[in-house]
């Protein structure tokens, strides 16, 4: 694929970012796209390697060795045609998806995989610029319904499945617009919200029926739906967060990192914010506890606020900066890994265990953390105190939201709270419901989302008519 001896004589480059001091003080993105020729010549580095295992480190199974030989000869309609085959929504995942397709690259066996990431997002974008992307409309209409419940990347790439199909399907979002946490939770600085507006326009085009400020289970009756719709799909995320209950956790300026980001999201995408209290860091001092990158985004934000200081704190112990690759490869490695947001300025403490927070008037003034051993058990004699005003908890979380919409339902649930349901018909409890997504498997990447979402759409058209021309 690509050039035969390109991954000999090209080396590896990826895109650039602006510099730190320029792109914190506003929340665009900040990264510099290489360009059709620089694209097109380190998609030439995508080596005839036999076993293409970037296929199964992409949770979609992008058939990424054709489409970085399509770019190198120039063809890029047809390389965004395979690329749209396996994936609905190539701008997301080019753009917030951590590549595990790069880690099980061949040519990361040297630390030079293919930029398939950037590649991928390259072709995406030329197809929006030169207007290649277009309402794929169902010539026949199927006269069935389908509710879509949860408008994030899994119940978006499974209504527009299943819209292309013929279905005639309405995606219900209990927000004021779509995208889930692409919208309200990852930074405009790592993805604008216009590139969800033109994937909603397009689907719109195609027939979805979008229904805004609809919290099923809420304000609009799940029984409803059941008796309205032939087949329904819940695909809404893993949005119970997990807490840190420990003595002063309800002292004022201790939040949540989901009560924080969206906020910061509603203000640039002009939304109103309601009547929740503002959440900003400016002027203070930041304590993130979690490592991952709910926490890298928290700390991108609080850097553009202007917080005096931004620390992050993890528990686990700090991973080793180079993986065994002949222990880990093809499969995604445990490693340091550094973002753009901890580059902006923050410290990271690793084998930290918070302890209690305290505070005089009832606001949070100081952590009192301790270090752990590689069993996360304290060590004695190793305790210390952090200053803090604003803290916040991005730990990650645990399983769906059950008040409303499942209890409504009375769907089964699994040993970890998510809706049970299997790989092979995606079919919960209920055999009229369908489960995708987060809300399935727990708290996941958008790719496996889109999946997920996309493999949702063929069961629902297998249950409906009894087969179906979709992708598995």
């Amino acid at each position: 694929m690509g050039k035969v001896t390109g991954f000999l004589e090209i080396d590896r480059r990826d895109r650039t970012t602006r510099p730190a001091a320029d792109r914190v003080r506003e929340f665009k993105e900040f990264v510099i796209p290489l360009g059709q020729e620089g694209t097109k010549e380190q998609a030439a580095r995508c080596m005839d390697c036999g076993i293409p295992f970037c296929h199964n480190g992409c949770p979609v199974n992008n058939q990424i060795p054709d489409w970085n030989d399509l770019v190198y000869r120039d063809e890029w309609h047809a390389a965004l045609k395979n690329l749209h085959s396996t994936n609905n929504f190539p701008e997301f995942t080019g753009r917030i998806c951590p590549a595990p397709c790069e880690a099980s690259c061949t040519l990361n066996l040297i630390d030079e995989p293919v930029t398939i990431k950037t590649i991928e997002c390259a072709i995406v974008d030329r197809g929006w610029e030169e207007g290649w992307i277009t309402p794929q409309i169902a010539e026949h209409k199927l006269g069935k319904k389908v509710a879509v419940i949860g408008a994030g990347p899994a119940g978006m790439a499974c209504a527009q499945q299943l819209a292309r199909t013929g279905y005639d399907v309405h995606l219900y979002e209990k927000h004021a617009k779509a995208g889930g946490l692409l919208r309200y939770g990852i930074p405009d600085f790592k993805m604008e919200k216009h590139h969800i507006d033109k994937r909603v326009e397009q689907m719109e085009g195609e027939g979805v029926t979008f229904h805004y400020n609809s919290n099923v289970g809420v304000d609009v009756a799940a029984k409803d739906l059941m008796d309205e719709y032939e087949a329904v799909v819940v695909s809404g995320g893993a949005e119970h967060p997990r807490d840190l209950p420990i003595e002063g956790r309800d002292l004022a300026g201790v939040h949540f990192a989901m009560d924080f980001l969206p906020q910061q999201n509603r203000r640039v995408g002009g939304e109103a914010l309601g009547t929740v209290e503002p959440i900003m860091a400016s002027g203070k001092h930041v304590i993130v506890i979690g490592g991952g990158d709910t926490g890298s985004d928290c700390i991108g934000t609080s850097v553009r606020h202007g917080a005096l200081s931004v620390t992050q704190l993890e528990i686990m112990p700090m991973p080793p900066e180079k993986e065994d690759k002949l222990m880990t490869w093809p499969d995604w490695p445990l490693k340091l890994r550094t973002s753009t947001s901890h580059e902006e300025g923050a410290e990271r403490e690793f084998a930290v265990m918070t302890q209690k927070f305290t505070g005089p008037d009832g606001n949070v003034e100081k952590l009192h953390c301790i270090r752990v051993d590689e069993k996360m058990q304290p060590i004695a004699g190793t305790e210390f105190e952090l200053k803090a005003d604003l803290v916040l908890l991005a730990m990650g979380f645990v399983h769906p939201i059950h008040e409303g919409l499942l209890s409504e339902l009375s769907l089964e649930l699994d040993g970890r709270g998510n809706v049970a349901a299997d790989t092979s018909t995606y079919q919960s409890s209920n055999e009229k419901v369908f489960a995708c997504g987060d809300m399935r498997r727990g708290q996941s990447l958008v790719v496996w989302a889109i999946r997920e979402g996309r493999q949702a759409a063929r069961e629902v058209d297998v249950f409906l008519t009894g087969s179906s021309d979709l992708p598995r």
